[in-house]
């Protein structure tokens, strides 16, 4: 038996909109600043939103986003919906039928370095955006 990664990733029958293709320094750097942080938070709930593609992510926008604004009182919500966002972007991935790339894990360790997880997860969305 040979392996075949078309069989693998064989794409879904999803049909409707794709991610939008977004900068992924703009994402991280240079519409936060200008907006005073308020972009990351409609970039979260958007990000989220478009995971959507993928029939089997049952993702609620808004928990997400309000996990990571007043869930960080308690300080592991954040953590957990930046965990899970990075586990239904690779779940998008493969509806999209490609393969799934984005690590989770690393999105946690990027929030520690220079807080540059969104510029990893929308470089990660961009690849479905561009299929």
């Amino acid at each position: 038996m040979t392996y075949n990664p078309s069989q693998t990733y064989a794409p879904a029958s999803y049909n409707g909109p794709l991610p939008k293709r977004r900068n992924i320094f703009a994402v991280w750097l240079g519409l936060p600043l200008i907006t005073l942080g308020i972009y990351n938070l409609v970039w979260y709930y958007k990000i989220n939103n478009e995971t959507r593609i993928n029939p089997a992510s049952d993702v609620n926008p808004v928990v997400s986003l309000i996990a990571v604004t007043f869930g960080a009182w308690i300080l592991v919500p954040p953590f957990v919906s930046i965990y899970r966002t990075g586990q239904r972007i690779a779940g998008a991935q493969q509806a999209a039928g490609l393969p799934p790339t984005c690590n989770p894990v690393l999105g946690l360790v990027l929030i520690f370095v220079f807080g540059t997880f969104p510029l990893y997860y929308q470089s990660e969305m961009n690849k479905i955006a561009s299929r």
